[in-house]
């Protein structure tokens, strides 16, 4: 059934709740939240997973040295190691993925049309091409938009890393954009009352604060940027309030579990990322730059796989020990691939036309392999799976209705994965 949600004064519009201002938390716009569910009749089927942690691979992870190794002169000096699934091979770069790889599900067949990083971060991201007229939602804000938070006093959906390029909300309010953590090891910054502010006293400010914006709430606070300033300042209070605020603070973790996890950014990001899922936040994104290695590519390669292949394997174990994988789905992911051809310069370039990604827990199939390249990893072979399908997929794994059209403010029709179709990877 197509309807529009959007509109402030619609009475099936869930009530919004509250989110931080950047000014007062030191960290990026907060969302504000919503308080209503997703009816399980409204939903596209079984929900498989309760939360998604997405591990960006910014820049243009290569293929063929990682997810999908090949031979011969295509492979240069990366050589293939086996894993704990049977038939299933990884880049020698991964060792420590590859002793999880029966918890989880590698998709070999991924296409693109987007070759620029620009252009397909956005695809990857929302499911349709970059256009100067419309900013289209990314699928932590869908998630907020059709589910609301898993814990009202947390934010929906939290970005770890450089957003430069992440499209946030989209034509969503902004209620649904992440709160953006540059640094996971700084914490919130800001989130404490001063210490000679009494909870009293501060209580009676914000009494007073109330009373001085009331006349000019009930004239202008359906207004949308009114009411997200003035939501903003509310949810900042509630997350003042809140104990599971305490999810943001690392330095709760034993040294060991964070060294297992890897005193990188991505890999204290990944921790950040179990720690709030296990809190109820519903979508949490962890990117790793550095990805373009249009030269000295089995040099950079190498040390950004050690940081991605600590981080996801602790991820992967810890969420599986602590009985949270089944619905935790966990995602690698990245714009594009390499060229299976080395360059000139011993790099690979831009390669759209087939590559890869991974998939652990949430309901998929384990120790399985979806799809496959020819044996030099330029052309998909079998299962062709464009990005559109990927983001379905996902939002299949959520329980989303995936089908369902959403309007946005001036009435044009948008899905959540444009005409993608989920895989059969789930078990």
């Amino acid at each position: 059934m197509n309807r529009s949600l959007l509109r402030s004064d619609e009475p099936t519009r869930r009530r919004l709740m509250a989110s931080a201002a950047s000014a007062l938390l030191g960290v990026g716009l907060l969302p504000e939240f919503l308080t209503g569910r997703l009816d399980a009749a409204e939903t596209v089927g079984r929900a498989t997973a309760r939360s998604v942690i997405y591990l960006y691979m910014d820049g243009g992870m290569s293929h063929v040295d990682t997810w999908d190794p090949k031979s011969g002169d295509v492979a240069g000096p990366t050589k293939t190691i086996k894993t704990s699934a049977d038939g299933i091979v990884l880049g020698e770069y991964l060792p420590r993925s590859a002793q999880v790889m029966h918890l989880g599900t590698v998709v070999r067949s991924m296409s693109s049309t987007q070759g620029a990083h620009e252009q397909g971060n956005y695809y990857m991201h929302t499911s349709y091409q970059l256009r100067g007229t419309i900013n289209h939602p990314s699928l932590g804000a869908w998630l907020s938009h059709f589910r609301g938070p898993g814990n009202p006093t947390l934010p929906a959906s939290v970005y770890v890393g450089n957003a430069s390029r992440h499209p946030g909300a989209g034509f969503f309010p902004p209620q649904h954009a992440p709160l953006f953590v540059n640094n996971p090891e700084n914490g919130l910054k800001d989130i404490q009352l001063q210490e000679d502010l009494t909870k009293a006293r501060h209580a009676a400010r914000m009494e007073l604060a109330g009373s001085l914006d009331a006349e000019f709430l009930g004239k202008f606070g359906n207004q949308r940027n009114v009411a997200a300033q003035s939501n903003a300042y509310d949810g900042a209070h509630r997350m003042m309030a809140s104990a599971d605020i305490a999810a943001f603070d690392l330095t709760d973790e034993k040294p060991t579990v964070r060294d297992t996890y890897g005193r990188d950014a991505f890999g204290q990001g990944c921790l950040l990322a179990r720690r709030l899922v296990e809190r109820g936040v519903r979508f949490v994104e962890v990117s790793l730059h550095g990805w373009d290695t249009h030269s000295n590519n089995f040099t950079a390669t190498p040390d950004l796989c050690d940081k991605l292949d600590r981080g996801l394997s602790a991820l992967v174990g810890d969420l599986h020990g602590r009985g949270m994988l089944n619905d935790t789905l966990v995602v690698v992911a990245t714009e594009f691939g390499r060229t299976p051809r080395i360059n000139t310069n011993l790099g690979r370039d831009h390669y759209p036309k087939a590559f890869s990604g991974a998939l652990f827990g949430g309901g998929v199939k384990r120790g399985f392999g979806y799809g496959s390249t020819d044996a030099t990893g330029e052309n998909v072979a079998e299962a062709e799976c464009t990005i559109p399908d990927v983001n379905a997929t996902l939002g299949k794994a959520l329980g989303l209705p995936v089908e369902e059209v959403v309007l946005t403010p001036n009435g044009r029709p948008f899905k959540l994965a444009d005409k993608g179709k989920p895989l059969a990877v789930f078990a």
